[in-house]
């Protein structure tokens, strides 16, 4: 099982006030927030947090079908260049990676290395990203596979004899999908 999620900084430079107190409160734990405080660059540790954040939360998804909002709830660890999320009980492993133009994080059970394949989209309509996303993960497996997702929009690739995990992001110019 596997959760992606990635942020166009672009996109997240204009369309965000991150700065806002009450923003960082509702959002990012203590520990987070300090992580935020001290980082070179705290606009790019925001994105990377919210990030891990919310792939995190589409793993737990997968184990744990539900649709919720929290991501307090979400705390994550960074030791190392290391990741962590927590929720409750459940822990999982994050890699995630940086660019000039983006942030990807994948949450993983395991430790594991990042194998998102990266999208930079032509339109700036979501309904357009969302189907040109979806249609280079078919391109990407095969014409045998379908793309389904069940009652809580958790998404699986399936060609009537075998099912994968799937995950699907994008944000702003950039999308990317991650089979397991």
């Amino acid at each position: 099982m596997v959760g992606n999620d990635i942020v166009d900084l672009n996109e997240a430079q204009h369309a965000s006030n991150w700065q806002r107190e009450r923003f960082l409160n509702k959002i990012f734990t203590e520990l987070e927030q300090r992580y935020i405080k001290d980082a070179i660059n705290p606009f790019r540790m925001v994105w990377r947090l919210w990030s891990i954040k919310e792939a995190s939360y589409k793993l737990y998804t997968q184990i744990y079908p539900s649709r919720f909002y929290n991501p307090m709830g979400f705390e994550c660890t960074i030791e190392n260049n290391s990741e962590t999320a927590r929720f409750g009980d459940f822990q999982c492993f994050v890699e995630t990676m940086e660019t000039s133009n983006y942030i990807i994080s994948e949450a993983r059970l395991n430790k594991q290395k990042l194998s998102s394949e990266i999208v930079k989209f032509k339109t700036t309509c979501q309904k357009e990203q969302s189907e040109e996303l979806k249609t280079r993960l078919l391109n990407y497996v095969g014409s045998a596979y379908q793309l389904k997702k069940n009652e809580i929009e958790i998404p699986t690739l399936s060609n009537g004899k075998e099912q994968f995990n799937v995950s699907l992001t994008h944000h702003g110019s950039y999308g990317a999908f991650v089979i397991d």
